[in-house]
């Protein structure tokens, strides 16, 4: 499945980084409904200029009954970064058992995941049966493990509803959109310092909004019960220090790079089962953060 179209589509989380591209882009052809607290009313209002029918959602204390039931596919983008492990285990995973008995008879459910999951190994390539821990506990310490629980009510629920279900381990997002590489640049553009593990350089596998909107439906062609578990992951194996120091040649500033143990440490990715599965993304990491440079900095442009 290359394309949705004609299908009415709920995305939860629709005002985040990874999913305000993603409900732009489905609601040209489809019926779409986004789902989020809507703390900012102007993302909101966007979104619903769109042609996007909005549903405010706590995902802590979740109302389903005012969610639609006769849904085609269902796009879980959201997450909530409490610091509380009660909090972020009820909204990350609790919720999301009860978000999938609501959408049972959807025609498939993607959850986005995180490599964040994964224990951390240097710059070993993580592939998905490779061991889990608590990688992102330095910065979010509910981050990794509230991730997992939440895999693992995804995986029951999809036996459990016979929910055709996958579970998408997101790398590094980037894009049109603020995202951590985004972040890396305007620090550089501001001078401020930024922060990796002493060592060996911190690696990731980036992917571009243009992929990961690419590939949504491609990924929901590919749910089954039980569900499947894939890294979703960029075509390139980079680190940090090698894109701010890219990012900084575009906007003619040098990176000021400040080793601490407070970084989160590498997440390369293996994308050899994403590749077999849905195919490879194709937008490589210069191309792509080149893009956002021009389009956040137009000043650069020759």
């Amino acid at each position: 499945m290359e394309k949705l179209s004609g299908q009415k589509v709920v995305v939860l989380g629709a005002t985040g980084m990874v999913a305000t591209p993603v409900v732009h882009s489905l609601a040209v052809d489809n019926e779409v409904w986004g789902v989020a607290r809507f703390h900012n009313k102007a993302a909101k209002a966007a979104i619903e200029e769109a042609g996007v029918k909005t549903v405010t959602l706590d995902l802590a204390d979740p109302d389903v009954s005012r969610l639609p039931t006769d849904v085609d596919y269902v796009v879980n983008l959201a997450v909530t970064h409490s610091n509380d492990f009660a909090e972020a285990l009820r909204a990350n995973a609790e919720s999301l058992g009860l978000i999938m008995r609501h959408f049972r008879s959807a025609k498939a459910f993607l959850h986005c995941s995180s490599t964040g999951v994964y224990a951390p190994n240097g710059s070993h390539p993580m592939r998905e049966s490779d061991p889990l821990g608590d990688n992102h506990r330095v910065l979010l310490p509910t981050y990794s493990i509230s991730k997992i629980a939440a895999e693992s009510v995804a995986r029951l629920s999809a036996r459990l509803y016979e929910l055709p279900t996958i579970i998408a381990r997101l790398n590094v997002p980037y894009g049109d959109a603020v995202a951590w590489p985004s972040m890396h640049l305007e620090a550089i553009s501001t001078g401020q310092p930024i922060m990796v593990l002493p060592g060996e350089p911190s690696y990731y596998s980036p992917i571009h909004s243009d992929d990961i909107i690419r590939q949504i439906p491609l990924l929901l062609g590919a749910a089954a019960v039980p569900a499947v578990t894939v890294n979703w992951a960029g075509p390139d194996t980079v680190s940090v220090q090698e894109w701010c120091a890219y990012l900084g040649s575009l906007v003619g500033k040098e990176p000021i790079i400040e080793e601490t143990d407070m970084a989160l440490p590498s997440v390369a990715t293996d994308t050899t089962f994403m590749n077999e599965l849905i195919g490879p993304a194709q937008v490589h990491w210069r191309e792509g953060m080149a893009r956002m440079v021009a389009r956040s900095h137009p000043e650069t442009r020759s």
